[in-house]
């Protein structure tokens, strides 16, 4: 009769022969080429003060030392692996990840998992761009022009949980009437003199509830509730403004949760709601997300930022001067998509002396037949520079009425000079050159026209279509390869600080898979991919 199997915990018990093979070490596993040596050999040159900085003298020595953490977070997100559970299956079976331990102790999940969220943030930046610094005294970066582009990035927040600022102005507004007949009613019956203003609703509510809570203290009131009770005057009073007051509170933290947007998530405050690229349903869903912008020369990632506008416009300024900070020096020019023209973006650039290749937004407008058939368009009039002055398709003349001044989002102020036609009534072309009741008018930022014409007059140069080609193969095609290579499409962390820290490591990740891609194929310091000379 077979004897009854007893499974233990310890699988080493079941007795099972095991003959030990050598070599003991790792080394010898790893293959001489593997891109985890060139990984660990870059990251063991970084300066990591702010680091151990960030761990406290008093405390007990971290389980696992804060370099080797980094190097197997930065690996991991190389490899696509994101998730803290299964980095720590990694970090012990995979013979890697094992030799960069070097012999430590696999770390769990959650000790990864506190490392990247505490301690890593604080001195990820600056690691991030050491080794950008690094590849440039390599002589890996051209430092001759940055391909800036962005993306939209979905959050970690439920697609549900969005709070509009249109929604909650419009309810406020409501509510606003509503105090405002109560406080009325409340005058009355108590012979007070309340008043509760727009700007300071929530202090004047409190000090109506600090009133009527005192009445109902003076009067020794007695609070009922449940069916079939009566509520006294007092009771009901101060109820009624207790909600007010709760209600405007919550109002209150919905602005403030804003900043500027329009929207925001509940479960992200920082995330914004904003179409994605990814639209699987077709029905273009606003789904809570970033928008994530990156610089990239030479086919390496030289900046990555996180923005929560979704116009790529009011994030070009700031974006070149947190790269100029964090790089120490300037690019001598931008090429850009026509997302980010702006007559602020322009004016930036030539306040720093960096040539711009940016995209007029009209552009590709600019070729097809119907705009250059369509006589409403600016393009399609003649123009007297001396006169200042348009002449329309009927021959009738367009000059200038005013100037007016105009302020962007971000401050920057522009003026506008209106142009209007001096007569349009009774005009056989007026359908389809306006749709004013008046005469045509045509708003014309002279300061932006002559701006947008020096970038297109850069273009369509031997190095501006040299650029553009570029800019569409490198940076586009690192979003392709972070995006789908990678299959990072969303994020695990909530909040703007941690979201960067997750497109840091990313990109370090990218720019370390590329430098042994390029050593491998023997393509190092190689900057621009040349243009294909038609057949």
């Amino acid at each position: 009769m077979p004897s009854k199997l007893i499974y233990h915990k310890n699988y080493t018990e079941f007795g099972e022969p095991y003959q030990l093979v050598l070599p003991l070490n790792l080394e010898g596993l790893i293959p001489d080429d593997e891109s985890v040596r060139l990984l660990s050999h870059e990251l063991e040159e970084l300066d990591y003060h702010l680091l151990y900085q960030a761990y406290s003298a008093k405390g007990r020595n971290p389980a696992v030392d804060p370099k080797t953490m980094f190097k197997i977070l930065t690996y991991a997100y190389s490899q696509n692996i994101y998730s803290s559970r299964k980095i720590e299956t990694a970090c012990r079976r995979d013979i890697n990840f094992m030799w960069l331990l070097a012999g430590q102790k696999a770390p769990d999940h959650s000790t990864i998992a506190r490392f990247r969220t505490g301690f890593l943030s604080a001195a990820c930046q600056d690691l991030f761009y050491q080794m950008v610094r690094r590849l440039g005294n390599g002589g890996e970066l051209s430092k001759e022009t940055v391909f800036i582009d962005g993306t939209k990035l979905e959050a970690a927040a439920n697609k549900y949980t969005f709070v509009w600022k249109k929604s909650v102005g419009k309810w406020e507004e409501k509510m606003f009437l509503n105090i405002q007949e109560a406080v009325r009613l409340l005058n009355q019956e108590y012979l007070q003199s309340f008043l509760v203003a727009e700007e300071s609703t929530t202090q004047d509510l409190q000090k109506i509830c600090r009133f009527l809570e005192q009445v109902c203290k003076e009067q020794h009131t007695v609070f009922v509730h449940g069916r079939g009770k009566r509520k006294s005057q007092n009771q009901r009073y101060l109820e009624l403004f207790r909600c007010f007051l709760e209600r405007q509170t919550v109002y209150d933290w919905h602005t403030a949760s804003f900043q500027g947007r329009n929207s925001y998530s509940k479960t992200d405050p920082d995330a914004t709601f904003m179409h994605m690229k990814e639209d699987h349903m077709r029905n273009a869903q606003l789904k809570p997300g970033y928008n994530i912008q990156i610089g990239v020369d030479s086919e390496y990632i030289v900046s990555a930022d996180i923005f929560q506008d979704r116009n790529d416009v009011w994030t070009l300024v700031p974006f070149l001067k947190t790269m100029e900070e964090k790089l120490g020096f300037r690019y001598p020019s931008v090429t850009a998509d026509s997302g980010y023209e702006s007559e602020e973006g322009y004016t930036y650039l030539r306040e720093q002396k960096q040539k711009a290749y940016i995209k007029p937004q009209t552009y590709e407008k600019w070729k097809k037949r119907s705009f250059k058939q369509d006589i409403s368009k600016r393009e399609n009039m003649g123009y007297d520079e001396s006169t200042d002055t348009y002449t329309c398709h009927a021959g009738k003349k367009l000059k200038p009425v005013f100037v007016k001044k105009q302020k962007s989002k971000s401050g920057y102020e522009s003026e506008v000079t209106v142009y209007e036609c001096e007569e349009c009534t009774g005009c056989p072309h007026k359908e389809k050159c306006t749709r004013a009741k008046g005469n045509k008018r045509l708003y014309i930022s002279k300061s932006f026209l002559e701006k947008r014409q020096e970038s297109y007059e850069n273009i369509l140069s031997e190095k501006g279509i040299l650029y553009r080609m570029n800019r569409s193969i490198q940076v586009e095609g690192a979003f392709g390869v972070l995006k789908h290579d990678y299959e990072f499409q969303r994020f695990l962390l909530r909040g703007k600080a941690k979201v960067k820290l997750e497109i840091l490591l990313l990109c370090m990740g990218y720019n370390l898979n590329k430098l042994h891609a390029k050593i491998q194929k023997q393509r190092t310091v190689s900057y621009l991919f040349p243009v294909k000379e038609s057949a």
